[in-house]
């Protein structure tokens, strides 16, 4: 049976300076990542279980939930968390030419950095849709997309305690980035089964780290 690689895989093998799959695999470290927001409801009381538990996190935001929801973006900020690109309106990309592909990384970049006074910051595609042109262009540009390594299934129709069940019976390897989403309250679901678990067997929740220079 011919077994095709994954798209992580595949990625994985491309320079991190280009492509992000993994963190640094250090000793119990777990780098958590959420998409979609920010979300006026989800991602408060998502907030509020990091903060309890001393979990930090990258959250890749949509742009125009930037512009509807600033103070959410500032506290992300102020909590120790973060910021990435989720792009500017989470179109379906391999819909759009490259111009505007780049137009809905560009724009959110712009809001971005009125939070942290950082950039650019690395980019994460909706749904995870990346074409050999765009990485070709943001391989000449010195920019960085961020992927995933474990996906947490925490956006299909399923309870979240069996998701929280699998990441217990298979958990995320030293490094792994976790995709999740912040415009439910699945993920939080989950993560108030795990936290206290991980916390328990010396895991270190983190955000991932900043875009080399």
């Amino acid at each position: 049976m011919r077994i095709r690689p994954t798209r992580q895989q595949v990625l994985g093998l491309l320079p991190e300076r280009l492509v992000l799959v993994r963190g640094p695999r250090e000793p119990g470290a777990l780098y958590l990542s959420f998409d979609d927001g920010p979300h006026p409801e989800h991602t408060p009381r998502l907030l509020d279980l990091l903060a309890r538990h001393g979990a930090r996190a990258s959250f890749f935001l949509v742009g125009r939930r930037i512009e509807q929801h600033p103070a959410l973006v500032e506290r992300i900020v102020a909590e120790g968390h973060t910021l990435g690109n989720h792009s500017y309106s989470h179109p379906l990309f391999h819909r759009l030419s490259l111009r505007e592909q780049l137009d809905e990384v560009e724009r959110t970049d712009r809001l971005l950095a009125d939070f942290d006074r950082s950039g650019p910051h690395r980019f994460r595609p909706p749904r995870g849709v990346v074409s050999l042109r765009l990485l070709l262009a943001f391989a000449r540009r010195g920019r960085n997309l961020a992927y995933w390594s474990y996906d947490s299934l925490d956006y299909q129709p399923q309870p979240p305690d069996e998701l929280a069940a699998r990441l217990l019976q298979r958990p995320p390897a030293d490094g792994d980035v976790l995709l999740m989403h912040d415009d439910s309250d699945c993920a939080a679901q989950i993560l108030a089964h795990l936290l206290p678990a991980w916390h328990t067997a010396g895991r270190s929740l983190r955000a991932l780290p900043a875009v080399a220079a």
